[in-house]
């Protein structure tokens, strides 16, 4: 039986402190029931922002606590399936997005989504549903669930859709997963703040490594394995995704740092998660036929 965890189940910082609501053995499948970014508080468009509690924001769901998985090791977990909502909606904020500086008014658009497209002013865009949280409990303290690190979170990364596998490292026992704001679709950057905010149901299959995990959080598509670096700048960001793509390099075809830093140059893809969180986030994205996951863990 596929066991599942309720939307009301959500936290707003991932923490050793938060109860896990439900455990699982390597291998076996969860359901997780997702709330939208706004936590379910805009109702129209006539929605007020000044109404919003702001305390309510990026709700993830969980934790999820994964039997064997220990301070050391990494989860990997397998997106199955994501089945979103018929209706998303996104937000303009003043001071808030790349655009920050200019002068614009609060703003709330709802968005049908009809037959795989969303429907923004009559135009038709295909919609890519993806997981905007995705986290494991750091080893000490709190960190908001608004925000990514080391530990995941809030990576926006339109990347960790249906067929992904999303590496994680483990730093308390269980590892508590939560996932949470999900996107019916998001461009690279998130521009505005929001993206197609809507709520949904996410089918993973969680598998453990043991005595090995990524320095920073990896996702593995078809295509390419993408190092996901954040930082207090996109700069920030870039280097320590960099590092770590140029190291694992180093790694796999048993080269100098210096060759492997040329070989980044001619085949990694730097890419920008998104540029309006606390953290901003950018992944380095190494095809696959250069790279394989043993040379990201450690």
């Amino acid at each position: 039986m596929v066991k599942k965890i309720p939307s009301s189940y959500t936290i707003y910082s991932f923490s050793p402190d938060n109860k896990p609501v439900e455990r699982v053995s390597p291998g076996e499948i969860v359901v997780f029931e997702t709330l939208d970014a706004l936590g379910g508080q805009i109702k129209s468009e006539n929605t007020t922002l000044s109404s919003i509690d702001w305390s309510r924001v990026n709700p993830a769901t969980g934790p999820l606590y994964i039997e064997g998985a220990e301070p050391g090791d990494a989860i990997v977990v397998n997106i199955l399936d994501i089945d979103v909502d018929d209706r998303a909606i996104i937000v303009v904020i003043p001071d808030a997005g790349v655009l920050r500086y200019k002068k614009f008014r609060p703003r709330v658009k709802i968005m049908p989504i009809v037959k795989g497209r969303v429907l923004f002013n009559g135009i038709k865009l295909i919609a890519k549903p993806m997981i905007g949280v995705i986290g494991v409990s750091p080893s000490n303290g709190a960190i908001p669930t608004g925000t990514s690190g080391s530990h995941g979170g809030n990576m926006d990364v339109a990347e960790i859709a249906k067929g992904s596998r999303v590496y994680l490292p483990v730093f308390v026992k269980g590892a508590l997963l939560a996932i949470g704001d999900l996107h019916a679709l998001q461009a690279d950057g998130e521009i505005c703040v929001a993206a197609a905010e809507v709520p949904g149901n996410v089918t993973v299959k969680v598998e453990l490594i043991k005595g090995k995990k990524p320095v920073l959080p990896i996702v593995e598509t078809q295509s390419h394995i993408h190092v996901i670096g954040y930082g207090e700048t996109l700069d920030e960001a870039a280097y320590r995704a960099t590092e770590v793509a140029v190291e694992a390099l180093m790694k796999e075809h048993s080269i100098t740092f210096e060759e492997a830093y040329m070989l980044a140059s001619l085949a990694v893809d730097l890419k920008i998660n998104q540029a309006v969180d606390p953290a901003k986030g950018v992944r380095a994205s190494i095809p696959k036929n250069l790279i394989s996951i043993d040379s990201l863990l450690q």
